[in-house]
């Protein structure tokens, strides 16, 4: 990016028009490389509820990189190598997956995963854990509109939420039968977090109630729950949307665990989780979180293979499904602008009460609610909202069978797929991946090692760049999208500028961007295929 192009940034923000309001969502253009999208967002940040952790400088810039305003008398686009560094690299994290014995046979071999904000805080949350009652591993993202809260507790909740519709009747009268006893509860997942990953400890005990409830429903059904998994999947989304729902409708212990569930409850968030057991992959995605495998092809050629839709108002099945739940003299006030109801950009999330309650019941809640102003609760109902719900969290669940091609899953926020496409990503993951493996050789010096050899490798190292290349797959990634210039090449300049751009311009050139990389073990899968 040269100056000129940072200073047009500069200059274009301090002359633009600024739309403020009380959480209302206003449409901004955003330039992406050649072309125009138009992106939903919010003209203020909700704050994180009063008393729990501040998300404001954890996976978001340091202040000391970050510009905060515009206004800013002395303004710089420019940062160090190893500035730049620290910043993508802070949110990072990775696993690798072993068994007993020191050797994978899952068939997952390892995942590697990296959050950059744009909002402060960022609205985005992770997750990924391990089944310990049933089989399989999930991963999931979670991309938050209207604040953070909606995300933070559905990244808490829906995995457990999943993990218990798939569990034997059995199991789940021993998890109840330790409660009731007041006796250490099975532990149902093992999670695989970022240090810096927050949780709603406030009212973790309301979210374990509710969760409670929902098993012994389960186990009040006559016949054993017998899930399929893209049944228990639905379920899940759907029974944690319904509970959040009721939360902020129920009375509440104290004004922190009302404030926080009017804030889960009022802000949305889109989602999509995957499900891995051997070679049974799920995926279940609601909104525009989107999930694509990287499938490495007998000629040696690689392939993209999507595993889900974005519901919005660009897809014609939306569309169409929404016209068929609503009477026909609302079909031209469903969209408008592009958006449902003219507001909100997917057309499935959980949260956003108020795109599913009646007005008369929105009322009456906020009505109780003793501070709806300072917690920002969007309070805007659409001239032509007469039949809600007009948004579902009821997700779309896609089955796939791994094969021995099938090297490497990404779950990535909007964020990701706005900069970059599909093929390109699946690209970049399968280069990296090859930059790893042509590495590891090389490691075991041949025999015998003289110094021609040893010149000869670090040239060779020299030219591909390995030197700088991100171990983190995740890193590698949010690099090229958002420091990538026409050539399809990283410009230091350019990355500099969108690091550093203030939170009150940041959002117009990127979203927040969260991205899960899960590499499949090959080995795994083709014994599963050798001994069945």
């Amino acid at each position: 990016m040269s100056r000129t192009v940072s200073s047009w940034i500069l200059s274009s923000a301090r002359n633009s028009i600024v739309l403020r309001g009380k959480g209302r969502l206003y449409s901004v253009c955003i330039p992406n490389r050649n072309k125009i999208k138009w992106k939903l967002v919010f003209s203020k940040t909700r704050p994180y509820p009063a008393g729990s952790c501040s998300l404001d400088n954890i996976f978001s810039l340091k202040k000391a990189f970050r510009h905060t305003s515009t206004e800013e008398e002395q303004f710089s686009f420019q940062l160090s190598p190893s500035q730049i560094n620290e910043i993508l690299r802070a949110g990072e994290l990775s696993h690798k997956i072993l068994d007993l014995n020191g050797k994978n046979a899952h068939s997952v071999l390892r995942f590697e995963s990296n959050q950059l904000a744009s909002n402060t805080p960022i609205e985005d949350r992770r997750s990924a854990a391990t089944c310990l009652q049933t089989k399989g591993m999930m991963f999931g993202v979670f991309d938050g509109h209207a604040g953070s809260a909606c995300a933070q507790a559905v990244s808490e909740r829906l995995l457990h939420y999943i993990a218990v519709s798939l569990m034997s009747r059995q199991t789940l009268e021993e998890i109840e039968l330790a409660v009731e006893c007041m006796k250490p509860v099975l532990p149902i997942l093992q999670w695989h977090k970022h240090p810096n990953d927050v949780e709603y400890r406030e009212i973790t005990s309301q979210y374990f109630e509710s969760l409670r409830v929902y098993w012994q429903h389960l186990l009040d059904l006559d016949a054993e729950p017998g899930f399929s998994l893209e049944e228990a999947m639905i379920c899940a989304f759907k029974r944690l949307d319904s509970d959040m729902s009721l939360e902020v409708q129920a009375p509440q212990e104290n004004e922190l665990m009302r404030n926080i569930a009017l804030q889960v409850a009022f802000s949305g968030a889109t989602a999509c989780v995957a499900h891995i057991d051997g070679v049974h992959l799920h995926v279940a995605n609601t909104g525009d979180c989107r999930a694509v495998l990287g499938v490495h092809e007998d000629d040696g050629t690689w392939s993209t293979l999507p595993l889900t839709r974005d519901h919005n108002a660009f897809d014609e099945c939306e569309i169409r499904r929404l016209k068929r739940e609503h009477p026909r003299s609302e079909e031209k006030t469903l969209f408008v602008n592009d958006r449902l109801l003219g507001i909100l950009m997917p057309t499935r999330a959980f949260g956003d009460v108020q795109l599913k309650w009646s007005k008369e019941l929105q009322h009456s809640v906020l009505e109780n609610s003793c501070d709806v102003e300072g917690l920002n609760i969007y309070q805007y109902v659409p001239p032509s909202y007469h039949t809600p719900p007009y948004l579902t969290a009821e997700p779309e669940v896609t089955y796939h069978k791994l094969r021995s091609k099938d090297k490497f899953l990404v779950i990535a926020s909007d964020g990701l797929w706005e900069l970059l496409s599909n093929e390109k990503i699946v690209q970049l993951v399968a280069g990296h991946l090859t930059e790893l493996n042509v590495q590891k050789p090389q490691l075991a010096f041949e025999k015998p090692v003289n110094l021609g050899y040893m010149h000869s490798l670090l040239l060779q190292r020299k030219n591909r760049g390995v030197a700088s290349l991100d171990q983190n797959v995740a890193t590698h990634l949010i690099r090229h999208a958002i420091g990538s210039n026409e050539y399809g090449e990283v410009d230091q300049e350019k990355l500099a500028a969108m690091l550093t751009l203030p939170e009150d311009l940041a959002r117009m050139y990127r979203d927040d961007i969260t991205v899960t990389v899960v590499y499949f073990n090959s080995e795994a899968i083709e014994n599963y295929y050798r001994n069945n």
